[in-house]
């Protein structure tokens, strides 16, 4: 399993760079901005090494589905405006890597919602992403979120959502949040000027979801 063997790593080796979680961020096609707000993960991972005992490194990676290097990393992260896609190769990539451990977290930052749903269909024709409840644990597990998951920014005046894809042992592998923007809060201040207190509950929810994948 990938989050097991990374746990594994990092407890032999210790608190070393070379052994800390990488985040890496998802190359796709289709016509999105895979690499938008560039600042994001980096000001996530900041936070998560200041609040948490979690050993991450600052920077990102960037990795493509067919990337041999795709499976040294636990945690994927997509994001986008725009079109997703993915081949078939593609579709199996990214199935064997959920099925053995890894985890998959997507933000719309609007415009992904009907592809990455047509997407996940075609990685998963059999599984539901279903929506989670306010009692999931992801949404406690480090800061507490009675109400789920906190709104960052505007798209359709709809209210925010979290949903999920489980595996045959309730485990969950892909965490997909709509109309909130997580992300958008991560990143510098002076990008988007959001107040003080949305981009502390976009960072806080950042770390539950980033915790919840490495310890479930």
């Amino acid at each position: 399993m990938i989050l097991a063997s990374f746990v594994t790593l990092s407890l032999a080796q210790g608190n070393t760079e070379s052994s800390s979680l990488v985040i890496a961020r998802v190359k796709y096609q289709g016509g999105g901005d895979w690499y938008n707000d560039p600042s994001a993960i980096p000001n996530l991972c900041a936070f998560v090494r200041v609040n948490t005992h979690v050993d991450i490194a600052q920077e990102e990676a960037q990795v493509s589905l067919t990337d041999e290097k795709l499976f040294s990393y636990p945690f994927l992260f997509l994001t986008g405006h725009g079109q997703l896609s993915l081949s078939d190769e593609e579709s199996i990539r990214l199935r064997t890597y959920l099925l053995h451990g890894g985890f998959l977290y997507t933000d719309d930052d609007y415009g992904l919602d009907e592809t990455f749903r047509k997407a996940m269909k075609k990685v998963f024709p059999s599984r539901e992403m279903v929506e989670l409840p306010f009692s999931h644990g992801i949404y406690s597990i480090h800061y507490r979120f009675d109400n789920g998951l906190p709104k960052i920014h505007e798209h359709d005046n709809k209210p925010p959502q979290g949903f999920g894809i489980f595996d045959d042992d309730g485990r969950l592998m892909v965490f997909y949040t709509y109309e909130t923007n997580i992300s958008d809060g991560w990143v510098d201040p002076d990008v988007y000027e959001d107040p003080p207190e949305k981009r502390d509950a976009a960072l806080k929810m950042g770390t539950n979801i980033l915790i919840w994948a490495l310890l479930n």
